[in-house]
């Protein structure tokens, strides 16, 4: 009996002394990915979780309980317990004006979206696959919805691979006669004509024009591969047509490059149109996957930036390595020469023109453009499996896609930049 006492007097030491549970973010870390869906869990049960920026990795403080600890178990996510004092000395550290690191408080469930047809296609959504490994809550929503004014709903929100321009992602010369891409045509031009469109093309622009609002009011817009300069491209082509008659049943604008207006773009300008129907670039946003030859020296660097300064910039960087394969899209780099002043840059190729990751205010919202398709499938193709998280536990690249998700529930941190 005095032994099972003393066992048990032992736990409840233990117990009382774990004032803190650190979820570490470095190389310690067994599933980095799992461990956003564990913040964001603890935040969804009322707890506010630090975010511990620059330390170790960007790590993860909460107060100890049995329930957080068994829920990282149970998803496999490395954790420590902390005494009191060790916490305090961490808090210390990580506010010293002599450390380029700070604290950020997730204090609010952020509502997420992703903006994806219906229906499946031969291609996975990097976002999707990370949310939904990760076990973060969120809803699907397309055009129906963003024309019918549910945006406001949420506060984040991601597109899915979508082309704005109306042109299917210029499939057209490689599988006109796929019947997934027959099938993909058919449902936009229903969609287009149930919500009073003409052309999937004027749909597609009235979508941004909506998602730009949400933007302006407050919302955080982030969006990959062609989803990203697409979006661009047709805010500058409101005054003219660039799509061709096997997209929209009459011919493009010849003049088309003439009627460009960049003020109304977000992120890029002076950029040109493609106007070729046949080729695969949409514009030169775009650089292109130049190193789709070896993709061995294909990588690029997260930029640094003062935590305490600049914490936006910061926590969209977070990552346990700063240097980063790269990996090809429709959209694979952005050409940094059409970035606009206003746009910050968080990752580059070393030594080229070719940018990877960029943030940006527009009224009192955020977007955040990450170009390329599957951190993990360096030339994912039409028809390839879908990419296995569970292999990739620890990836660096699905990293920076999920700091995107958790930056909104950093409410009054964000009000001041």
């Amino acid at each position: 009996m005095k032994k099972l006492i003393l066992i048990l007097f032992a736990f409840g030491y233990i117990s009382l002394q774990a004032e803190k549970i650190l979820i570490p973010m470095d190389l310690t870390q067994t599933n980095h990915l799992k461990a956003y869906g564990v913040a964001f869990w603890i935040i969804k049960n009322g707890q506010t979780v630090d975010w511990l920026l620059n330390y170790r990795g960007g790590s993860f403080m909460a107060d100890a309980s049995d329930k957080i600890a068994s829920e990282c178990r149970i998803r496999g996510v490395s954790f420590e317990s902390l005494s009191e004092g060790s916490a305090s000395a961490i808090i210390a550290e990580v506010k010293s004006e002599d450390k380029n690191m700070d604290v950020v408080k997730l204090e609010k469930v952020p509502k997420i979206a992703i903006y994806a047809p219906p229906g499946s296609l031969p291609w996975d959504d990097a976002v999707r696959l990370a949310l939904e490994y990760a076990e973060v809550d969120h809803t699907v929503i397309y055009d129906e919805e963003v024309i019918n004014g549910k945006l406001k709903e949420y506060d984040w929100v991601h597109l899915h691979h979508e082309d704005f321009t109306g042109q299917y992602s210029k499939f057209f010369s490689a599988f006109a006669n796929a019947p997934w891409y027959i099938q993909q045509v058919a449902m936009s031009e229903g969609i287009a004509k149930k919500l009073g469109f003409n052309k999937v093309s004027e749909l597609k622009r009235a979508v941004v024009l909506k998602m730009r609002e949400f933007i302006a009011n407050g919302g955080y817009l982030f969006a990959m591969c062609n989803g990203t300069d697409t979006f661009d491209i047709s805010l500058a082509t409101q005054k003219t047509d660039i799509c061709e008659q096997m997209y929209d049943g009459d011919g493009a604008d010849p003049n088309a490059n003439n009627k460009l207006d960049y003020t109304q773009t977000l992120a890029f300008e002076n950029f040109r149109i493609d106007l070729d129907p046949y080729g695969r670039e949409f514009s030169d946003i775009d650089t292109g996957p130049t190193s789709i030859a070896n993709p061995e020296n294909d990588y690029f660097t997260l930029f640094d930036f003062s935590a305490k300064y600049d914490p936006v910039p910061t926590m969209l960087t977070q990552n346990h390595v700063n240097l980063i394969q790269g990996f090809v899209g429709v959209t694979t780099n952005f050409r940094k020469s059409i970035i606009k002043k206003s746009v910050i840059l968080l990752a580059q190729r070393d030594g080229t023109d070719e940018v990877r990751y960029i943030h940006g205010n527009f009224g009192r919202g955020t977007f955040t453009w990450f170009s390329g398709h599957d951190p993990e499938d360096y030339t994912h193709h039409i028809g390839d499996p879908t990419t296995d998280l569970n292999l990739h536990k620890r990836s660096p690249g699905y990293r920076l896609i999920l700091n995107n998700i958790l930056f909104p529930a950093a409410k009054k941190k964000q009000q001041k930049t």
